[in-house]
């Protein structure tokens, strides 16, 4: 079966890392038997340049049509006056609504070479593994009334059963087959939206006795996640507390170049890097292309159940990781620097070397 891709470059080092993509695709089409159509289209500040608007009609249809969206980044300071509606970040919240992309799943894994990337202690970082599933088409960003004024501004926080139920039921079971605890992130001492997550919550929960559920206030989760991330199995939170805990974690991999994240919904799949558009280094060859590689990972896991193949690739960049080979943004002395371009070709070497090891291959389908 041949799956269509929607290639969306976007912005600043957007290009770089999804030329990265696009060759480990190729790779992994030769290498797994898999087949795949791939469409580029503008996104973002490009598309605005181009056409006057950060999300085309036909770009979205372009996304309709296929089956899964390979996002880079969008956004950059020569766009940052435009109106709320015309910047490139506008495009994200219309995709995202469009495409009913209800959940965004974004691992904090911690690569053990790493460990002295991060500004924490290396004996508080090993072993971190979690997860977090949060609500993204929900919630304050898309809640309404919402506006300003010269005496006030006002944005609506609002949830309905559904959308909570639904991302509930997937992070539950994420839980379950990580055998762990999850955690629901909320403000429920103050907000009565928080109170409505916690009730569905609780109702869900029925349903996977054997997962444990645990409640966190949001600030202290910001801080537990610096102070003590083994904690952490699954966390579950809505669209803004999600978006905030999810940058946090960035402090633990060291670099927001190297998380990935999934987008997904009941029809349509999206994957992209965490990172933004990077405009101070773009072309210049120093983009980590790490969060875009485990993003492709994460389509094999989750678009195509292969996850062992998801494995394998994660195993690759931990090796070359351990030989010491690094982007400028976790360069370190004693380490090798690389380019966006060097580091994918290593990596992908190194996938091959994994796959003929493990004798990993076309039984994998």
């Amino acid at each position: 079966m041949k799956t269509s891709i929607t290639l969306l470059p976007g912005d600043g080092i957007g290009p770089e890392v999804c030329e990265s993509a696009i060759k480990l695709l190729h790779f992994i089409a030769d290498k797994f038997n898999l087949s795949f159509s791939v469409t580029e289209k503008s996104i973002g500040g490009a598309s605005y340049d181009k056409f006057g608007t950060p999300l085309t009609e036909e770009t979205l249809q372009a996304c309709y049509d296929s089956d899964i969206i390979l996002l880079g980044a969008v956004g950059g300071p020569q766009w940052e006056d435009l109106p709320h509606h015309l910047k490139p970040e506008s495009a994200l919240l219309k995709l995202r609504k469009s495409l009913g992309l209800f959940t965004n799943i974004r691992p904090a894994k911690v690569f053990s070479s790493m460990l002295s990337s991060s500004s924490l202690k290396e004996d508080v970082l090993e072993g971190t593994d979690f997860v977090v599933f949060r609500e993204l088409t929900g919630g304050i960003y898309f809640g309404e009334p919402r506006g300003y004024d010269d005496n006030k501004g006002f944005n609506t926080m609002v949830y309905t059963r559904e959308e909570i139920e639904r991302i509930s039921h997937q992070a539950f079971k994420a839980a379950a087959e990580r055998k762990g605890p999850l955690t629901l992130v909320d403000k429920a001492n103050v907000l009565e939206c928080s109170q409505f997550w916690r009730k569905i919550a609780v109702e869900v929960h029925n349903d996977y006795p054997d997962v444990e559920l645990n409640y966190m206030y949001v600030d202290n989760a910001a801080m537990q996640i610096v102070k003590n991330p083994r904690q952490f199995n699954v966390i579950l939170t809505s669209n803004m507390f999600g978006d905030i805990l999810s940058d946090i974690a960035g402090m633990i991999t060291g670099s927001l170049g190297m998380l990935p994240s999934a987008s997904l919904g009941s029809d349509y799949a999206l994957y992209e890097p965490v990172h933004g558009s990077a405009p101070d280094i773009a072309g210049e060859g120093k983009a980590n292309p790490i969060a875009m590689i485990c993003s492709v990972a994460m389509m094999l896991e989750y678009s195509f159940q292969m996850n062992q193949a998801s494995s394998v690739i994660y195993k690759a960049i931990d090796n070359v990781l351990k030989e010491g080979y690094r982007t400028e943004d976790i360069y370190s002395e004693g380490t090798k620097k690389v380019s966006t371009t060097e580091l994918t070709k290593i990596i992908i070497n190194e996938i091959e070397e994994v796959c003929n090891q493990e004798a990993i291959g076309l039984f994998l389908l």
